[in-house]
């Protein structure tokens, strides 16, 4: 088997950021200012360094960022009251609801009170039923990162069998509605799957999203499969704190045609993938407030 490809995340994430920071220059030109509003429940460390890097990337790329940091103790109603407000505020093109939330707050209802246009997570139940529908709506930001990786290491993946190891809402659901999209056929493995390894191991493309630390090695991959893994996990090695995949690396690596590290693979992608959903939202409202101006007050030829 040839050298496996060592899948680079930052490089791929680089790539996509020049893209927007192109595409916020000519909304410039059209007196369009793309802007983010991100929402921080409490003082969870994790969702604090989370926020800092997505505002930090929005910044260097041209968006405006708002932040709203909430106390812990903020109910539902009053988070609803503040997604309303952005809601309403034509300024404001993305909103994002940084999760998880406090426990006391209602994720659903939060989740939904956001409008579809302004969804940049995709995580709205019109966005999902679009996406499954194999509509252009605003998709989650991590499958939509891995689908882009993995069209970079494969070309095309018409007819290609991929495994999706995770049913989760965030990333399992849509990444398989993706790879449909892109015509591959498409295995959904998880906890109540039957001999999972069988499955796997008929796979050319494995996309990890179990949050189970190197659950998979070699025995799950097919030789010359292209691995996606979006696991992230702290883990204590030898003494010392490191974050590692779903798959085993060093197990799988002889295995695979290509893989993508842990870290610097999929994660460098989530937020690329934010702020080019940001600028796809702040297009498609200026769009839509156009045709309704065009339609109030039709231009006179």
């Amino acid at each position: 088997m040839n050298t496996p490809l060592l899948i680079d995340g930052k490089a791929a994430a680089s790539s996509v950021l020049q893209q927007v920071r192109e595409d916020v220059t000519s909304l410039y030109k059209q007196g369009i200012h793309p802007a983010l509003a991100v929402i921080l429940v409490g003082s969870d460390p994790a969702s604090q360094v989370y926020v800092r890097n997505k505002i930090l990337r929005a910044e260097e790329v041209g968006i405006r960022s708002l932040e709203h940091r909430l106390p812990s103790d903020t109910d539902t109603d009053q988070l609803l009251q503040l997604i309303a407000s952005l809601n309403a505020d034509d300024s404001v093109h993305g909103v994002l609801l940084q999760l998880p939330l406090p426990a006391h707050i209602d994720e659903l209802r939060a989740l939904q009170a956001i409008s579809p246009d302004k969804d940049v997570d995709g995580f709205h139940s019109e966005n999902v039923g679009g996406l499954s529908q194999g509509r252009a709506v605003l998709a989650p930001c991590t499958p939509s990162g891995c689908l882009y990786l993995l069209k970079q290491a494969c070309g095309d993946l018409r007819g290609k069998h991929a495994v999706v190891i995770g049913r989760s809402n965030i990333v399992g659901k849509p990444m398989a509605a993706l790879l449909l999209q892109a015509d591959c056929t498409v295995t959904v493995l998880h906890s109540r799957s039957k001999d999972p390894q069988a499955l796997c191991r008929q796979a050319d493309i494995v996309i990890a999203a179990v949050g189970r630390p190197r659950m998979i090695d070699a025995r799950w991959l097919k030789p010359g499969a292209v691995v996606i893994d979006v696991g992230i996990n702290r883990i204590d090695d030898d003494g010392r704190s490191r974050l590692v995949g779903d798959v085993d690396f060093d197990s799988a690596l002889p295995h695979v045609a290509a893989i993508t590290p842990v870290p610097g693979g999929v994660g460098p992608m989530t937020i690329a993938f934010l702020m080019k959903n940001t600028v796809t939202a702040a297009h498609n409202q200026s769009q839509a407030q156009r045709s309704l101006s065009e339609a109030v007050c039709p231009s006179i030829s």
